[in-house]
């Protein structure tokens, strides 16, 4: 039996159209591909502000899939033995390891990166 593709959650905010070449907005975004290491021109900064007097390695300039963000922030926190967090094409390490963080991502193959 063929599924009908006529669910209402997918079809927001229309309720008729006579237009034959019409489509419903879902909602959903496509992601952009991940460039190579070597052309992503990250930038590695510490960070105090909103954080109650805490630092943190902030690493930004990220352009890819969110899971490959993640991916990458979990190596970082893997390999400087702390946590943190990957969202919004930012990664945040809890403390300052500035060099740490660039040397792992030079090993990783971005050479863009750089400590500001």
């Amino acid at each position: 039996m063929a599924k009908n593709n006529n669910d209402w959650k997918d079809r927001l905010n229309v309720v008729y159209s006579t237009n034959p070449d019409f489509s419903y907005d879902t909602g959903e975004t496509e992601e952009p591909e991940t460039q190579a290491p070597e052309k992503q021109p990250l930038k590695i900064q510490l960070d105090k502000r909103n954080r109650n007097g805490k630092s943190v390695t902030l690493i930004t300039g990220f352009s890819g899939k969110e899971e490959d963000l993640k991916e990458l922030g979990k190596t970082l926190k893997t390999k400087c033995g702390v946590g943190g967090s990957s969202k919004d094409g930012e990664i945040l390490i809890q403390g300052d390891f500035r060099a740490k963080v660039l040397e792992i991502l030079k090993k990783e193959g971005y050479t863009k990166a750089r400590i500001i």
